[in-house]
């Protein structure tokens, strides 16, 4: 077990351990995984509506996948900025170089906040990009 957090936060705050955790490493690595899986997802996509098996059947339009993949990806990456948000709430009387895990906390929530609005722009700007996008043309 580990000390009491800190004497600013409360007994609360050492209660919810497991939580606070999985909130801190989803606030700081959520957005980030979830715009590698939309690059990687509509990749995949793109080439497989560009097969032989592709054309001529019913299949789901590329532009509906992205559609999908960008809304998907920019609620999961707002997802991870509210879980930075709320650690980086929870902390604000703390300051980064307090010690972990709490002040540690902090430090990756305020890194997260900015972080995560970049790959938000990231998503968005790719999902446009992909729907511009004049595929399955030779060069």
């Amino acid at each position: 077990m580990t000390a009491d957090p800190s004497p600013r936060l409360g007994a609360a705050a050492g209660e919810r351990r497991g939580w606070t955790e999985f909130l801190q490493w989803f606030g700081l690595l959520g957005a980030g995984l979830v715009w590698a899986a939309q690059l990687v997802l509509g990749f995949g996509v793109t080439v497989a509506a560009c097969g032989e098996a592709a054309r001529g059947s019913g299949s789901i339009d590329v532009n509906t996948w992205q559609i999908v993949l960008m809304a998907v990806g920019i609620t999961l990456a707002l997802l991870s900025e509210a879980a930075a948000l709320s650690i980086f709430l929870e902390t604000r009387a703390l300051d980064h170089g307090d010690p972990p895990p709490w002040g540690r906390r902090h430090f990756f929530a305020a890194a997260a906040i900015i972080g995560n609005v970049l790959f938000v722009v990231a998503i968005l700007l790719s999902g446009i990009g992909a729907l511009s996008h004049q595929g399955c043309r030779g060069s």
